[in-house]
């Protein structure tokens, strides 16, 4: 980011999992802007909710990062970041992030995408019940539920928008770090929403 434009962006999907890629893909994105690593003010990473090792990898990179070069560093919910890449879509706004085990990390929102009340782990069918007859839902958790929402909420709005959500977040954490947020990396925390679950191996 750089004065309120994206200045690039790598997008991938990778088999081998972020922990293999994420570095190369931001040599690559440095290398490509010409950018030395030392050129990089300021840091920003989605904390959560998610999986619990993508969140693990994302922030401990950023930590790295950050605590190498003395920068400061952000941290932003990934179901506001949804949220705003859909504003003003409905007078309701959900962002609805694939928990497994038959839940969903959401978050509710008005149209300008202010959150409602709190973040929430819930099962897809409570929260739909919950909503007003129009709403507008995004994320992979939407994607995977879209045929009970509308089920439940048959004029329920599913704009089409990227899910890749770096540039999103850089949009919206650059005038934040600019304005004196950002904080040291050992204070980065991610957001899970709901404990781990952990079963002892057979045996």
């Amino acid at each position: 980011m750089k004065d309120g434009e994206i200045q690039g962006e790598v997008r991938l999907r990778a088999a081998t999992g972020h922990s293999h890629s994420v570095m190369p893909a931001i040599v690559f994105l440095l290398e490509s802007l010409g950018l030395p690593p030392s050129g990089v003010e300021a840091f920003a990473v989605a904390s959560g909710p998610g999986s619990f090792t993508g969140l693990r990898i994302g922030i401990s990179t950023v930590q790295g990062l950050a605590l190498a070069s003395g920068r400061p560093c952000l941290a932003l919910c990934a179901l506001d970041l949804l949220a705003s890449r859909i504003r003003g879509a409905a007078p309701c706004l959900v962002a609805m992030i694939d928990a497994y085990r038959d839940q969903v990390y959401a978050g509710v929102y008005d149209t300008e995408s202010r959150l409602q009340g709190s973040w929430r782990t819930e099962a897809p069918a409570a929260l739909v019940g919950s909503l007003p007859e129009e709403a507008a839902f995004l994320g992979d958790g939407a994607v995977r539920y879209r045929d009970a929402i509308l089920r439940l909420r048959p004029r329920a709005r599913f704009p089409e928008r990227s899910l890749y959500l770096a540039g999103t977040l850089g949009l919206l954490a650059e005038p934040r770090l600019q304005a004196g947020e950002g904080g040291p990396a050992e204070g980065l925390r991610p957001l899970y929403l709901r404990a781990p679950h952990i079963r002892p191996l057979a045996g």
